[in-house]
């Protein structure tokens, strides 16, 4: 009460003394934040200053892994494919495995294309092209000096192609320059690269009906597999194959959900060079894909940084060398990540380790022939070499 009067304004004795001066416009911002903060409760302050910043730090560290689990509720799972069972054993005549899976049998077989993209999987590379050789007319590997996300890198095949005489006859090897667009999605440089091999393989000389493998070096239709297709009649245009999924060795089985790998029945100006889904049917049990699967340290951290997801290195340390030895070992994920999986079912049974697998039947047989040599992909030899 003043003058008679009554003021319904509320002061605050905390900041009593702030009012009235003609301080600067900063000063009296600080004088009001001082005024603020005077006016928080001990719990409020640990929230602001603690609970905050930590939840903010472990969003930084962890954030991805929450996105991947949380991936059921913003992401359906594709269409199912419609999986064809494979029937195969030696000592069954063509006609009968043909028969069994619901086509007609050939008089003669078709010539069969196998083209890769090349990086640095030499020992990979091997294997896939020894396990293959018996059946494949023309071998067709284009290698480039740059890798997916822009970096230079040497021509691996080039400097190795001593290596690899025995298909020296059937094959067509060719090169392309790298664009080296920094900062651009490493998905663009791929597309590049592939559409440059779309054209090599034309200069190979494939023609209509020709059967075209299209995959990755580490994708490794199994030979009877590619001797089946090539000897039935009236197989699918476009035929998936469902691979074994491995993880650094044919020590740790992830699953047999690979499927990207693909055998096309060729047509000219039609089929086009690609490394996703272009069909509903899936061939299964019908190769292997082994990941990541290198003799030295040096390649995976090649690989890592090199290949279209390098934003999942997101941090430094992902790259030591100790470190990703020791992941081998474990059979944990170079990337700290979760399962990419559709549902929180599947995300859960996958959740830690890979489990060891001590089964080495049914691999690519030159492995096995060379086992000694090849050592490091085989049950209980995951230390590595440096390079």
């Amino acid at each position: 009460m003043s003058d008679g009067y009554y003021s319904s304004k509320k002061t605050d004795d905390i900041c009593e003394d702030v009012c009235g001066k003609q301080d600067s416009r900063v000063a009296l911002s600080m004088s009001r934040l001082k005024c603020i903060l005077r006016g928080l409760d001990l719990k409020t302050y640990i929230f602001l200053f603690v609970v905050v910043p930590l939840g903010v730090f472990g969003l930084y560290l962890h954030g991805q892994k929450i996105s991947y689990f949380l991936r059921p509720l913003w992401e359906s799972p594709p269409k199912p494919f419609h999986i064809i069972p494979h029937y195969y054993h030696e000592n069954a005549s063509m006609e009968t495995l043909c028969r069994l899976h619901g086509w007609g049998i050939r008089e003669s077989p078709r010539r069969v294309f196998d083209a890769v993209l090349f990086s640095n999987e030499v020992d990979i590379l091997t294997i896939r092209w020894k396990e293959l050789y018996p059946y494949i007319t023309q071998f067709v590997l284009l290698e480039s000096n740059s890798t997916f996300t822009g970096l230079p890198k040497p021509l691996v095949f080039a400097s190795n192609r001593d290596k690899f005489k025995f298909i020296e006859s059937r094959l067509t090897y060719g090169t392309i320059g790298g664009r080296f667009r920094k900062g651009e999605n490493p998905f663009v440089e791929e597309a590049y690269q592939r559409v440059a091999l779309d054209q090599l393989i034309r200069i190979a000389g494939i023609e209509n009906d020709d059967l075209l493998i299209m995959s990755d070096v580490d994708e490794i239709p199994s030979a009877h597999t590619i001797n089946l297709l090539r000897w039935c009649d009236n197989i699918p245009p476009i035929l998936h194959l469902q691979l074994r999924n491995y993880l650094y060795s044919f020590e740790y089985y992830v699953d047999n959900k690979s499927w990207r790998a693909s055998i096309h029945n060729y047509h000219v100006g039609k089929t086009r060079y690609a490394h996703y889904r272009q069909a509903d049917i899936l061939l299964s049990d019908a190769g292997w894909h082994c990941s990541f699967c290198f003799r030295y340290i040096s390649d995976f951290i090649f690989k890592m940084k090199a290949y279209s997801h390098y934003d999942r290195v997101r941090f430094p340390h992902y790259l030591n060398p100790k470190r990703i030895q020791d992941v081998i070992c474990k059979g944990a994920n170079l990337f700290d990540m979760l399962p990419e999986e559709y549902t929180f079912k599947e995300i859960i049974g996958k959740l830690g380790p890979i489990p060891h697998s001590y089964s080495a039947v049914h691999l690519p047989s030159y492995l096995l022939n060379n086992a000694d040599k090849y050592k490091y992909l085989l049950p209980g030899n995951c230390q590595r070499e440096r390079g």
